[in-house]
């Protein structure tokens, strides 16, 4: 079992940044696919950007590349999401997620463990 918290959230406005972070704790020896989510509200869950904490390979959909970056600090077994030059689009419920695989790729949805939530609000 693997335990996600998320934080970091809150409001900004268009073009300020945020960094969100997913603390993980439980069994998180092994390589990993992590990805952060996001939810609007009427929408369907999107998939902005993954990491295989293998080797670090980072994949992000086309809607946040070149404006968002996926880390992992394993000393920490903290996730980070960078967002810069944020949009009103960007408004959602961003989301953590885990799964022991080696496969990673944009798109991936099916995460056994993911976290509650933090709130991400851009006002223009």
């Amino acid at each position: 079992q693997v335990q996600l918290v998320e934080s970091g959230g809150g409001s900004v406005q268009a073009g300020g940044s945020l960094r969100l972070s997913c603390a993980a704790s439980g069994d998180t020896y092994g390589r990993y696919c992590m990805g952060w989510f996001r939810q609007a509200p009427g929408k369907e869950r999107e998939g902005v950007a993954y990491i295989y904490t293998g080797d670090g390979s980072a994949y992000y959909a086309r809607s946040v590349k070149g404006r968002f970056t996926i880390s992992k600090d394993n000393a920490k077994n903290t996730l980070y999401l960078q967002m810069n030059s944020l949009k009103p689009v960007d408004n959602a419920m961003y989301y953590c997620a885990a799964d022991k695989s080696y496969d990673c790729w944009v798109g991936k949805a099916d995460f056994p463990y993911w976290g509650q939530g933090t709130q991400v609000t851009v006002s223009s």
